[in-house]
């Protein structure tokens, strides 16, 4: 199992799938102007009401930042822990919301706010299952960081190098 998770091309489909992720989710809540990301803070009533219109369009514009590293292979290693600690703050939330028996809908891909009861044990468990693989393969980055194709690797190693060799 050390043997797949360690292969540099393991840490290459990590870093572009966390780098899609991050660029979708970050991309579709700020060019939304913000707002749908602001009323999906409020419905978690975590932070007062005045924090919102800072945080939403902070949030996103750091999940676009951590997303483009990602995806161009710069400061690998830093920018997964920061989507580890991200990912792992909307797991929290998420779990938040759900033991204090609020409804809403995470608003991480854009949208949020407060939805109907339909479905919220499902919805909720499927979020945080989501989000625990994405911080799984943020983890699987912070360890494992050196990647194929990465801006930070250009002229240090090549892909035979001892560097990219597979681990027993």
């Amino acid at each position: 199992m050390k043997r797949l998770l360690s292969h540099p091309f393991t840490g290459l489909v990590s870093r572009l799938v966390l780098a899609g992720v991050l660029l979708v989710a970050g991309g579709a809540k700020f060019f939304e102007g913000g707002f749908a990301a602001q009323r999906a803070i409020n419905a978690y009533k975590v932070f007062p009401p005045a924090w919102a219109p800072f945080l939403g369009y902070a949030l996103p514009g750091l999940e676009i930042v951590l997303g483009l590293l990602l995806l161009v292979g710069m400061f690998v290693r830093i920018s997964s822990l920061i989507t580890a600690v991200l990912m792992t703050g909307f797991i929290a939330g998420i779990i938040s919301v759900w033991v204090r028996g609020y409804s809403i809908d995470c608003g991480c891909f854009g949208g949020g706010g407060e939805v109907s009861e339909a479905g919220k044990n499902l919805r909720y468990s499927k979020e945080i299952l989501r989000d625990l693989l994405f911080v799984g393969l943020a983890v699987r980055l912070a360890i494992w960081p050196h990647t194929p194709f990465a801006f930070e690797n250009l002229g240090k190693v090549k892909a035979d190098s001892p560097e990219f060799a597979e681990v027993d």
